[in-house]
């Protein structure tokens, strides 16, 4: 399993190539192992207010890289919260995106 280091990093390189922003900053809380915070193409391990928060393991957070957990099937056993379920949705690809690039 990677550290948070390497998830960042992975996710940091993601976000830079792509170059597409989504214009809301986003925050995986995982779970007592740090954060990773993500504004557009900065990616940092920073605690900060998020206009999304998602809070999952980071096993589980490999496991939806992966697509061997299915998103909905998370939430809807605890895996994984969300602090905005709508926004959630709205922003699903690039979260999508965001979970691939974190393996």
């Amino acid at each position: 399993m990677a550290t948070l280091e390497e998830i960042t990093d992975r996710i940091r390189r993601g976000a830079a190539a792509s170059g597409a922003s989504v214009g809301k900053t986003i925050k995986l809380d995982l779970k007592g192992e740090g954060v990773i915070y993500i504004d557009g193409a900065q990616v940092s391990n920073e605690d900060a207010p998020a206009d999304l928060t998602v809070t999952i393991s980071r096993k589980d957070l490999e496991a939806l890289g992966k697509r061997e957990l299915d998103p909905m099937r998370a939430i809807m056993t605890g895996r994984m919260k969300l602090s905005d379920m709508g926004l959630a949705m709205r922003l699903q690809p690039a979260i999508q995106s965001l979970f691939s690039k974190a393996v």
